[in-house]
């Protein structure tokens, strides 16, 4: 070795390159780097985190190269056989900084269930030039304030007076999957229109029409913006800001979100001053919001299972988010414009990708079981006959079948297959004697919860009695949460649930659903959110 040596430093002399020249800068860098490392391994965090199970890392770098130059199918099967090796409790290095995968809903007790750690993931930073501080990744005292501002926005109530949107937007989906019939199509294209459809009039009032152009704009920044997103995740040259500001993609970025916050603006101010002028002139005596938020509406209040007219609230009203947001600063809440239209960006966001998602996944799961397709069936039949009328709040509530026909979806690909919260403070796990320690990442692996034996049997078969009461009554309620759980569970859940069956139903009473290939062949990618790499192509034939 020392004669290889020499012969490297005599060569490089006689190219006239100096010994110094060549080995200062090398022997820096070693010594740099295993000084950081020396350094990183001995404070108490990494040492926590070592103890837990999961892949070796190497310094600096920690476990990132096991991504590097997989595609999303292959990362999601990777993460699956790490948790097969390693169990319900799986540790990671990004750099330095400890990620903790956990899949046992004791230990996901502890994280979602607590008051002390609601605080995002860094990831979700990617949100902030379009989202600002809005409920999605926002905490602290602005996360707490907001959160009580907003849920009574999705009283039920209020979500009746979104059924007769769904309706039209359901019936217009239907007009134009007309279309496709015979021919085999990615449904997930439609799903995505429509769910960002009924948000714009939903979430702001302002229904799409045929000829609004500044509508579809929006509805395609929306889905464009959401892909670049997704891209920053999982490739690692895009994620710091640096690299991604020098690139053509920012640009492209920047223009999105200029196209979305655009028209929220330009509602927002007609609306607000729309408001205003009602206020003046005496056309607003009695505040909507104020009455939900009193002890008649109260969120916690009975759920209200017959279809008779709110006084207060009705088709004719059409409560949009924006509205009750706006009205809110009329009822004393301290809210800015800046700051409501940061949770009706959220709200656009929130509803759009998620309710896609999920009714793709219905309509290509009914038709690779085309059994339990009939029995949805049979129920919609109880409930309309061979009438075509719109669906009300009240059939809603006898879709039971139907009802258990989405959980178990949600069930088995869960939208949002992962949750990522940062531990404020050192966290002792329920299941085995491993301490998170503080400042760390963890994910709550939604996905293999899902799947886990010990709560369902077979828990790799797609079945909607799982969902029968006496299934669940005794269920771990942390053994499914496609809504999250805790105090930052989804403040929209139940109008998730109610656009979903007004969507499925309107599709399954006209439509019949085919499948050329099996639930085997599915082929999933996680970004954000889960979806088939293969795309959720179904065919139709008419009713």
């Amino acid at each position: 070795m020392a004669d290889n040596l020499l012969t490297m430093i005599e060569g490089s002399e006689a190219s006239g390159i100096g010994f110094s020249t060549i080995f200062i800068p090398i022997l820096f860098v070693i010594l740099a780097v295993t000084a950081i490392h020396v350094y990183y391994k001995s404070q108490e965090s990494f040492q926590l985190g070592i103890r837990i199970p999961g892949p070796e890392p190497i310094p600096i770098l920690g476990n990132a190269l096991m991504a590097i130059g997989k595609t999303p199918n292959e990362i999601v099967e990777e993460c699956l056989r790490l948790g097969e090796i390693y169990g319900h409790v799986v540790r990671g290095f990004l750099g330095y900084n400890v990620i903790v995968f956990l899949t046992d809903p004791r230990d996901v007790e502890l994280i979602l269930n607590s008051n002390v750690h609601l605080t995002k993931s860094n990831d979700y930073r990617f949100f902030k030039p379009w989202l600002g501080n809005g409920l999605l990744i926002s905490d602290g005292e602005h996360w707490r304030s907001h959160r009580k501002l907003i849920a009574p926005a999705f009283h039920q109530l209020v979500l009746k007076s979104f059924v007769g949107a769904f309706n039209r937007n359901s019936w217009r989906l239907v007009k134009r999957l007309q279309c496709e019939v015979g021919s085999e199509f990615d449904v997930h294209d439609y799903m995505s229109e429509v769910t960002v459809d009924i948000l714009l009039e939903t979430a702001m009032g302002h229904p799409k029409t045929h000829d609004d152009h500044e509508g579809y704009e929006y509805a395609m920044a929306v889905m464009k913006l959401c892909d670049i997103i997704h891209r920053r995740h999982r490739t690692f040259y895009l994620r710091p800001d640096i690299i991604f500001n020098m690139l053509g993609i920012k640009k492209e970025h920047d223009s999105l979100v200029n196209t979305i916050h655009s028209l929220t603006s330009k509602v927002l101010s007609n609306k607000s001053e729309q408001m205003r002028k009602s206020y003046e002139g005496g056309r607003m005596q009695k505040p909507i919001y104020s009455d939900l938020i009193s002890k008649k509406y109260s969120s916690d209040s009975t759920m209200i299972h017959d279809d008779t007219e709110d006084p207060l609230i009705g088709e004719k009203n059409r409560l949009a988010f924006l509205d009750l947001m706006l009205e809110s600063t009329y009822c004393g809440v301290k809210i800015s414009e800046t700051e409501i239209k940061e949770e009706v960006d959220t709200i656009m966001f929130e509803g759009h990708d998620t309710t896609a998602v999920g009714s793709s996944f219905v309509l290509c799961l009914l038709a690779c079981h085309p059994d339990v397709q009939e029995k949805v069936y049979a129920e919609q039949q109880q409930i309309f006959g061979n009438s075509k009328r719109s669906a009300t709040f009240a059939d809603t509530l006898q879709m039971n079948y139907l009802e258990r026909v989405i959980f178990e979806t949600l069930r088995m690909y869960p939208p949002v297959p992962v949750i990522a919260r940062e531990v404020k403070e050192n966290v002792k796990l329920a299941s085995t004697p491993y301490t998170i320690p503080a400042g760390s990442t963890v994910v709550i692996g939604t996905f293999r919860i899902h799947r886990r034996k010990d709560i369902y049997e077979n828990p790799d078969e797609f079945n909607p009695d799982n969902f029968l009461p006496e299934r669940t009554q005794n269920r771990n309620y942390y053994g499914f949460i496609p809504f999250s759980a805790g105090p930052r569970s989804c403040v929209g859940r139940k109008y998730a649930v109610l656009k979903l069956k007004i969507l499925l139903s309107t599709i399954l009473r006209t439509y019949k659903i085919y499948s050329s290939c099996t639930e085997a062949d599915f082929k999933l990618q996680a970004d954000i959110i889960l979806k088939r790499t293969d795309g959720f192509r179904i065919r139709i034939e008419p009713r």
